[in-house]
Parts: C-alpha cells; structure tokens; sequence
C-alpha cells in the first residue's frame, strides 16, 4: 500500500495598505510556508497568475487558464 502524505504548513494572511493617486487601498498577501512551496506537488510558480473565489466558506486559488 502507497501511502501519500500532505506537506502543511501553517501560513497567515497579511494586509499592507498602499497608496495610489493620494488613496489608500487595503492589499491583502497569503504567505505560504516555504516547506509548502518548495514541494514538489506545490503547482503554482512565483509571478503566475491565479483565479482566487470562495467556495462554501473555502478559499480556492488555481492556475488561471489562458
């Protein structure tokens, strides 16, 4: 029997205001443990862009398809 095990990690959501045009505006960043992105079955590359939507109270990100 194979056994597959989830890399975890513990992340944090973050908020670092930005002001544009005299503005400010909330800009909201994941941060993602570097055990999880460095996985190998991690799907995502730095710079890619992604759909980010809530799904029954879960927040879903995948690859934006072209």
């Amino acid at each position: 029997m194979i056994h597959q095990f989830m890399i975890q990690g513990t992340g944090k959501v973050i908020n670092r205001p930005t002001k544009t045009g005299g503005k400010s505006y909330d800009k909201f960043f994941i941060y993602i443990p570097t055990n999880v992105a460095k996985d190998s079955a991690f799907p995502f590359k730095p710079g890619e862009e992604v759909v980010v939507r809530i799904d029954k109270k879960r927040l879903v990100i995948e690859k934006l398809k072209e």
